[in-house]
């Protein structure tokens, strides 16, 4: 008796359950290989290279290659053959079918009916929550309705003489063919159930009848399949979703209400998959019905209740370890001893299972001991086999509480030892690796619309299913399926992230907008309108639009109204919550960080905009204020920190890394920085312009002035050097943006002393005689003359002292700006600069000087000066105060350099100016005289500047009543030409 025959003989039935659903399944399997290699257009020269390559190999052919190729012809229409090999086994194989009568039209209802049944519904009957989901067909409850329809269809067209003679046969089939067009053969391969079956029976007399059930279900499917498994979805949503929330705030009600969980999880799958594989192989008549734009969030509740019984794994396992011990062997027990016969292997099999479930203890799961049944399982198998023979001693049939009990004590033990077995069992949704294009399809749906947007997390959580649809038969497509679940994953991260980035940006636009109205320039038209109010002046054309000012936007009539800002935080808060859902994901063995995705998206597009906000055209060599570049990255800062509200991300890590990089001349990817964009401006743009005398400098307002000219510029430079201008400045570039600026502007002026070096090498000779004959009034007039290049001289001193005064200005905003921030240190760092004695050792000085340059803190000797000009070793129009600033920074650093005594040098040139003025005073010859008290002030500037002369030592060589004249003389100048 061959195994077929052996199958024929038993009976099946939902009581042993395991049997039949295995039993279908072979059969489903060998028909679905069979279909499939039926597809493979290339079959007979595959098999006849394999052939060969096997002579080649051991030098002669394949024993069974003739069996093969006459399989490969007698199958090339492979239902029509299996039909034929299948009489012998009708009986058994429609026994099984029908045995589904009672399960699969249970299965296949509509929504309303679900609906009217509460089914999945853990609150409808308060008072039986706590009460275990039980049911005489437990491992039915959860079967894929996908797989009984494979049976029912494949099964009935094997054995079709059944559907003539046997009404239930003909009704579970005509229902499964009015319920899908296609089922899947494998993965993505699908099989057109009623052209197959309408092809198959129009060539059997008398099968009329049967072709025209097979067009009315055909038509009944196009029309009425879509919106029925449509209505499903739209049910199951809401039952999910009610199921995943009282579960998430009571998780204790997972032990006795599992079977609604996997219930779920199943119905749930069996309707996604549907959809998956209708999408495309669905006459289009109503294609509505087969667009779900809120599947996303049916996959989140699956998700979610997934996760929950991952993570209360161990709660489950204490409630069911408790039920087998303390119910179900019990209970079992009973009904063996009430067995009138039962032979000796059978009665050792149940002795065993008794004994099983009586040893487990709660003490187990609290040790986290690993529990195992897959034996038990097994032997409850080879129980089922035994007992459904039709000559067996004990028959199942006859004993059906013992097959009930049995089958809900197996659920039971697979709550303990097979939990992400039945989640695998029940959920897997891998199929959508196969069915990429929808996919992602879907994906993008989920993201454009905004109320489905909070559950796009789910086809991220997705790609960890892939790995499971994996065989360790076929080993080498393992790689191919990891990469596309990392590949898909990746993506949809980064979309969300780039999405949620994208909703930032735009209220960050808005908010900079709304901050830009409280900017003071904007007041102006306001103070105008009530000045001319008050005086009663009529200003502006009648009828002009009345601007509105800032908050008006804050203003609501009622509730209903809404703004776009409003929007937009409306989706980002949908949008962060799914992106917050989880902190990570594995996905083959790879592990993705949600929140990591928008931190970096975040962090690229914040640097692209504060760049971005300098408005710099290198054109036109226009740029942003910086007070106004500052209030725009302020208000970008405030709306970005308010992303911690909605996900967990460090803000302030975003802020540090952009910032510090804005601090430097290139960020991280090379691009310029608002540092290099400032730094360049104001040296190309506003200090060129004060070279060419367009700009003066004005110490008294502490900033760079225009000057009337006829070609006016682009720029107000008071706008750009006041003091406020030159804080923010200092808050958006920091110490290491300013040190840059530093050093930027101590390279030009390395330039200009290069010259001037040039300059003296050129007149060294008279400048020596200068030196040694300054007591010398006639002498020295005569060396004067001889000087070259007087005027280059001065215009390039004048260049370096414009520079440093503009360095000054930034110097002291540093340390305003500072002050304000870390007053503690700063005022160590004065303190420790005052208290330096001055006979410490230079380099001791300059790393004190270094520190305190950094602060912003001004220095007897500029350290950055220093560096500049020791790399070379291989408010007048005219600016012209400036020259004292140049001199003593000058002096200071070059005299370090040299190791000369700073003091000592800087009195001999006192000795020596001193001396030249007072020869001056001494002339009658106008042209020699010119602005003769302004070079005497001059003198003033340059002692009052320096750290190392003072007013005793002018004054013993310079008379102070000079000075004082010369100060009238220049004020009644002044007055007399603002006249």
């Amino acid at each position: 008796m061959n195994g077929w025959e052996t199958k024929r003989e038993m009976i099946f039935s939902t009581v042993n359950f395991d049997l039949t659903k295995n039993y279908l399944d072979l059969i489903i399997t060998y028909t679905t290989l069979m279909i499939l290699l039926s597809r493979i257009e290339e079959r007979k020269a595959i098999i006849g290279l394999y052939n060969y390559a096997h002579e080649m190999t051991h030098g002669a052919s394949d024993r069974e290659y003739p069996r093969l190729g006459q399989m490969i012809v007698d199958y090339e229409n492979p239902l029509k053959k299996m039909m034929e090999e299948f009489v012998p086994h009708s009986k058994s194989l429609s026994d099984a079918l029908i045995s589904l009568q009672m399960v699969y039209p249970r299965r296949n209802l509509s929504a309303d009916q679900w609906r009217n049944a509460q089914l999945l519904s853990l609150i409808s009957a308060p008072s039986t929550m706590l009460n275990p989901a039980q049911s005489d067909t437990m491992p039915c409850e959860y079967l894929s309705l996908d797989a009984m329809e494979k049976w029912i269809i494949f099964g009935f067209i094997l054995c079709h003489g059944i559907l003539n003679s046997d009404a239930t046969a003909l009704n579970l089939w005509k229902l499964a063919l009015q319920s899908s067009s296609c089922l899947s053969l494998f993965r993505d391969e699908v099989f057109h159930i009623h052209k197959a079956a309408e092809d198959l029976f129009v060539n059997i007399r008398g099968y009329n009848k049967r072709i025209n059930d097979i067009r009315e279900c055909k038509e009944a499917a196009v029309s009425h399949a879509g919106s029925m498994h449509r209505e499903r979805r739209k049910f199951l949503r809401s039952a999910l979703k009610e199921l995943a929330t009282v579960l998430s705030d009571q998780p204790g009600l997972l032990g006795p209400k599992a079977l609604f969980v996997f219930m779920a999880l199943s119905f749930a799958r069996d309707e996604i998959i549907w959809l998956l594989r209708h999408a495309d192989n669905m006459p289009k008549k109503s294609a509505d019905d087969f667009i779900d734009k809120h599947i996303a969030e049916l996959i989140f509740y699956m998700e979610e209740l997934r996760a929950h019984v991952r993570k209360y794994g161990p709660v489950m396992q204490r409630y069911y370890v408790q039920y087998l011990s303390g119910f179900d062997a019990v209970v079992l027990n009973e009904l063996v001893q009430n067995l009138s016969v039962c032979p000796e292997d059978e009665s050792i099999i149940m002795s065993s299972f008794v004994n099983t479930m009586t040893s487990l203890s709660v003490k187990q799961v609290e040790d986290g001991e690993v529990f195992d049944f897959r034996g038990m399982r097994l032997d409850w198998f080879r129980l089922q086999a035994y007992t459904s023979v039709s000559k067996a001693s004990l028959s199942l049939a006859d004993h059906r509480e013992l097959g009930k009990m049995m089958n809900t004590i197996i659920f039971h033990t697979k709550m303990v030892d097979s939990l992400v077995e039945m989640l695998v069992e029940t959920s897997d949704l891998s199929i959508f690796c196969f069915y990429s294009r929808a996919f992602e399809k879907m994906f993008q749906q989920c993201l454009e619309l905004p109320s489905q947007s909070r559950y796009s997390i789910a086809f991220p959580l997705l790609c960890t299913h892939f790995m499971s649809c994996t065989h360790e038969l076929c080993p080498e497509e393992r790689h191919h399926i990891g990469d596309r679940s990392l590949s898909l994953c990746n993506m949809f991260l980064d979309e969300m992230a780039k999405q949620a980035r994208n909703l930032i940006t735009d209220i960050c636009t808005e908010q900079c907008t709304l901050s830009d109205q409280l900017l003071p320039k904007h007041c102006a038209k306001t103070i105008s309108q009530a000045v001319n109010k008050k005086s009663k002046k009529q200003t502006g054309k009648k009828g002009e639009p009345e601007r509105e000012k800032p908050g008006v936007e804050s203003m609501r009539k009622n509730r209903l109204v809404v703004t776009n800002l409003d929007k937009l935080h409306t989706a980002l808060s949908e949008l962060c919550f799914s992106i917050n859902y989880v902190p990570n994901m594995v996905v083959w063995e790879h592990t993705f960080t949600p929140r990591e995705y928008l931190t970096s998206h975040l962090e690229i597009r914040f640097t692209k905009s504060i760049v971005g906000m300098t408005m710099y055209n290198q054109a036109t060599q226009e740029i942003a204020k910086p007070s106004e570049l500052l209030t725009s990255v302020r208000a970008y800062m405030t709306v970005l920190q308010s992303i911690e509200n909605y996900v967990q991300i460090d803000i302030t890590r975003v802020f540090n890394n952009v910032l510090l990089q804005q601090t430097q001349h290139l960020d991280s990817h090379g691009e310029p920085t608002i540092t290099s964009l400032y730094t360049n401006w104001y040296l190309e743009t506003l200090l060129r312009q004060v070279s060419n005398g367009h700009i003066a400098y004005f110490p008294a307002m502490k900033a760079f002035v225009n000057l009337p000219t006829e070609n006016e510029l682009t720029f107000n430079a008071e706008e750009y050097s006041d003091i406020s201008e030159m804080r923010a400045l200092s808050e958006l570039l920091g110490p290491y943006g300013m040190k840059f600026l530093s050093e930027s502007l101590m390279w030009h002026i390395s330039s200009q002393v290069a010259e001037l070096k040039k300059l003296v090498v050129e007149n060294v000779e008279v400048l020596t005689q200068m030196r040694t004959s300054f007591d010398k009034p006639d002498q020295m007039a005569a060396l004067f003359k001889r000087l070259s290049s007087v005027d280059s001289v001065l215009k390039r001193m004048t260049i370096i002292g414009v520079i440093l005064s503009f360095r000054s200005l930034a110097q002291e905003a540093l340390r305003d700006v500072l002050s304000y921030h870390i007053p503690f240190l700063v005022s160590s760092i004065e303190d420790f600069k005052d208290h330096i004695p001055r006979e410490t050792d230079m380099k001791v000085a300059m790393n004190v000087y270094e520190l305190s340059s950094a602060a912003g803190l001004p220095c007897e000797i500029d350290p950055a000066l220093v560096v500049a000009l020791s790399s070379q070793k291989s408010g007048h129009c005219n600016n012209i105060h400036c020259l004292a600033k140049a001199i003593n920074q000058i002096a200071a650093a070059l005299f370090t350099i040299h190791k000369g005594s700073i003091e000592d040098r800087l009195k001999e040139f006192l000795a020596l100016a001193s001396s030249s003025l007072l020869k001056i005073g001494q002339e009658t010859d106008k042209t020699t005289t010119r602005n003769r008290e302004s070079v005497y002030l001059l003198l003033d500037m340059i002692v009052q500047e320096s750290p190392f002369l003072t007013m005793d030592l002018l004054e013993s060589c310079f008379p102070y009543v000079l000075l004082r004249n010369a100060y009238h003389a220049v004020y009644k100048q002044s007055v007399t030409s603002s006249a």
